[in-house]
């Protein structure tokens, strides 16, 4: 099943936010982006140089409208990490399934069903949950960045769903996405006060956030391409339990009850949304 993929690009993703979130004790998340963007497009365009393959595509415009939406969604996610604890900020991040479904509801039906209804029910309440316990401005900051990376991300999926029916293959998919988020990421850079050197460690870990983020979009292009969208949407929450694991062994950042349960009401809601989609094959 083509859909399983993205469970492999969840752990990738996981992988790629401990990079981002122990890089951001050195650098703003636009220069984090635009490093993650340039190192994986350098990676992609080797790989596809030695291979022989293509570079031009037919689909400009596509690629240009993923590129864009999912540039800007990764600055704001990668701001999140910054600003969060890292499963807090992958689950507000990984909402993007229930904004799905609900565009999805309302693009193919017209109006949201009952079930989608109570899934975005679900998913404010979860939503409220995990972000309460700390009112502190840089908490709701910190929110707003993940829900936005999440709203905007849905833009990038469907997205790769088009390109994934029009025959585009993974690998330049990923390139032109790696294009526009480097320029993106270089100039929000520049606007945030320019670059700065970074030691050994920190380029280490940048490496690291650009071979896993290369890695990870690969495996969920593929998942996009070759599963069906909603399945695919709602493994990617797998994502939230691999970034919990990882909190809490690298910064014993156990989430508290309240946290737990507002987590565990978006994953739900997630899930309830994506076992309930439009009436078309998506």
């Amino acid at each position: 099943m083509k859909s399983l993929w993205m469970v492999a690009a969840s752990l990738l993703f996981a992988s790629m936010g401990v990079c981002v979130k122990l890089a951001s004790e050195a650098l703003p998340a636009s220069e984090i982006a635009f490093y993650r963007a340039f190192i994986s497009l350098l990676l992609i365009a080797v790989i596809m140089r030695l291979s022989g393959a293509q570079f031009a595509t037919p689909h400009a415009l596509t690629h240009l409208k993923r590129g864009v939406s999912g540039a800007i969604s990764l600055i704001l996610y990668f701001q999140a990490i910054a600003l969060l604890p890292l499963p807090t900020a992958v689950t507000l991040n990984y909402t993007s399934p229930l904004f799905m479904a609900a565009w999805l509801g309302f693009t193919v039906s017209g109006e949201l069903s009952r079930p989608i209804a109570l899934a975005l029910a679900l998913g404010f309440a979860g939503v409220v949950l995990v972000l309460q316990p700390t009112l502190g401005s840089e908490q709701w900051v910190g929110g707003l960045c993940g829900l936005s990376s999440g709203l905007i991300a849905t833009m990038a999926y469907l997205s790769v769903r088009d390109l994934g029916r029009l025959g585009e293959p993974e690998w330049r998919t990923v390139l032109y996405f790696s294009l526009c988020s480097s320029v993106f990421g270089a100039a929000w850079a520049l606007i945030d006060g320019g670059f700065h050197l970074p030691d050994l460690r920190t380029c280490a870990l940048l490496l690291g956030v650009g071979v896993f983020g290369a890695a990870a979009q690969l495996c969920m292009t593929a998942a996009y391409k070759g599963g069906r969208t909603l399945v695919s949407a709602s493994l990617a929450y797998t994502t939230v339990a691999f970034s919990t694991l990882y909190g809490v062994l690298l910064w014993n950042d156990v989430p508290s009850a309240a946290v737990w349960l507002g987590m565990v009401l978006i994953v739900a809601s997630g899930v309830l949304a994506m076992l309930n989609p439009p009436p078309a094959k998506l």
